[in-house]
């Protein structure tokens, strides 16, 4: 029995791959968000001007800021698999 794979099939199940990696990430980056009621940017300059250490603080916006990095990387690997022009099978 012979199976048959298109180059569209191939596709799709590489970018629902990376859509299965992305809602997480999404989520937790959310839930910062909704946390400090402000995005990584605005985070950052209130951390920046606080008087004293906040340990907890930071370690969120090291945890946050892994997140948005992956989360750029990953749909960055998206639009490249919605672009693909050649798929290798390995």
């Amino acid at each position: 029995m012979d199976v048959i794979v298109s180059k569209e099939d191939v596709i799709t199940i590489e970018k629902l791959k990376i859509i299965s990696e992305i809602a997480p990430i999404k989520e937790r980056i959310k839930m910062f968000e909704r946390k400090y009621n402000c995005s990584i940017d605005e985070f950052k300059k209130k951390l920046e001007e606080l008087r004293e250490e906040d340990f907890e603080a930071w370690d969120d916006y090291i945890e946050w800021l892994s997140y948005e990095k992956k989360l750029k990387e990953l749909e960055r690997r998206l639009k490249e698999v919605e672009n693909a022009e050649r798929v290798k099978i390995a």
